[in-house]
C-alpha cells in the first residue's frame, strides 16, 4: 500500500495476469487490468477522484431533492452537496477514508455511516474487492447498528473501458426495459420505454447519456450483464447481482486523459429514492444486507 492524498492510501492487488488498484477515499475502484488490457480508465494520482469514479454510494445513490426527505413522518434535512442543482448527492461516504485490510488478491474496506445532519442512523459498511481469473468480484455489506429500522440503499460508480480501443468505437449494451425521465435538476419525473437499441448494442460515440434505467433484464442465473464490445470482438462485462435492480449510465468527455468515458453504475434504488421509497430497504436493528457485482473480460 502507498499513501497519496487526496485519494488516500492506494491498495494494489494482483492475481496472475489480473491487477487492480483501490483508493482508500471512497473505497474507489481506481484501475483494473486483465492480461495487460485496462478495463477501468485511470486518472492522475495527485488529483481528486473525477466524476465520482469508482466510489461507493451509501446510504443512498444519486440525488435527494433539496436534501429533504420524509422518514416515516419525520422531516429530515441533509446537507446540500450538489449546489448546482440544490440536492444532496451520492450518500455520505464519498470522501470517507476507509479502514483497510488486504491480502495479495483481495482487500476489504470498512467505514461507518454515523448520525449527522439529516441522517439519524448508524450503519456499518464494508466492501470487499476480490480478483478473479478474468476480472474482479465485489461484495458490499450494510449493517444497521441503530436501535431503530434504518432506510438504506447503495450504489457504486465504476467507469469501464477497453483501453487500447478508441472509446467512441466501443459498443454498449444495457439490458433494461424502462428509462427514468428527469427534470433539469436530474430528478425523476416519470418513466418511458428504454431504447431497444441499447439492448441490441449502440456505438458509444453515437450516444450521450446520464440516465437511470429500471426493469433490468436478468439472465437465467439471475444476473444482469451490461457489456462494452470492441470491434475485434473483445468484451468487458459489468454484472450486477440480486438487489441491484437499477443502473445509471453516464457518458462524459471530461474524464482526465479520455476523449470519452462511460460509467455503468449498479444501484439498489433510483434518484430521490428516500422520498419515493423505490428500492429502499429498511434494515432492522442488527440486520445486514449483502450485495454483489463485478467486472470481467471475456
Amino acid at each position: 500500500m502507498t499513501s497519496l492524498s487526496p485519494t488516500g492510501t492506494q491498495i494494489h492487488l494482483q492475481r496472475g495476469a489480473v491487477t487492480a488498484q483501490i483508493a482508500q477515499v471512497g473505497a474507489s475502484l481506481r484501475s483494473l487490468t486483465v492480461e495487460g488490457t485496462g478495463l477501468v480508465p485511470t486518472y492522475p494520482l495527485g488529483e481528486p477522484t473525477p466524476s465520482c469514479s469508482g466510489v461507493v454510494l451509501a446510504p443512498w445513490p444519486n440525488r435527494v431533492r433539496d436534501g429533504v426527505w420524509d422518514d416515516e413522518g419525520s422531516t429530515r434535512r441533509l446537507a446540500i452537496t450538489e449546489p448546482k442543482f440544490g440536492n444532496a448527492s451520492h450518500g455520505l461516504l464519498r470522501f470517507a477514508a476507509y479502514d483497510v485490510s488486504q491480502s495479495d488478491s483481495s482487500a476489504t474496506l470498512r467505514a461507518t455511516i454515523v448520525p449527522q445532519t439529516g441522517w439519524p442512523y448508524e450503519v456499518g459498511t464494508s466492501v470487499t474487492y476480490t480478483l478473479t481469473d478474468t476480472g474482479i468480484a465485489v461484495e458490499h455489506v450494510l449493517e444497521n447498528r441503530s436501535d431503530a429500522a434504518a432506510p438504506v440503499a447503495l450504489g457504486t460508480h465504476p467507469f469501464v473501458t477497453i483501453d487500447d480501443v478508441d472509446p467512441h468505437d466501443l459498443v454498449l449494451t444495457v439490458p433494461a426495459a424502462t428509462q427514468i425521465e428527469v427534470d433539469d435538476r436530474m430528478l425523476p419525473t416519470g418513466t418511458s420505454a428504454a431504447p431497444a437499441a441499447l439492448r441490441d448494442g449502440v456505438r458509444l460515440g453515437d450516444i450521450v447519456l446520464d440516465t437511470g434505467f429500471a426493469d433490468l433484464i436478468r439472465d437465467a442465473d439471475g444476473t444482469v450483464r451490461h457489456t462494452l464490445t470492441a470491434p475485434d470482438g473483445r468484451r468487458v462485462t459489468l454484472w450486477q447481482g440480486e438487489g441491484f435492480d437499477y443502473v445509471q449510465v453516464y457518458t462524459t468527455t471530461s474524464y482526465p486523459g479520455q476523449p470519452l468515458a462511460v460509467a455503468i453504475e449498479p444501484m439498489t434504488a433510483p434518484a430521490d429514492a428516500l422520498n419515493s421509497g423505490l428500492g429502499i430497504r429498511r434494515l432492522l436493528p442488527g440486520e445486514s444486507w449483502t450485495l454483489r457485482w463485478g467486472i470481467e473480460l471475456g
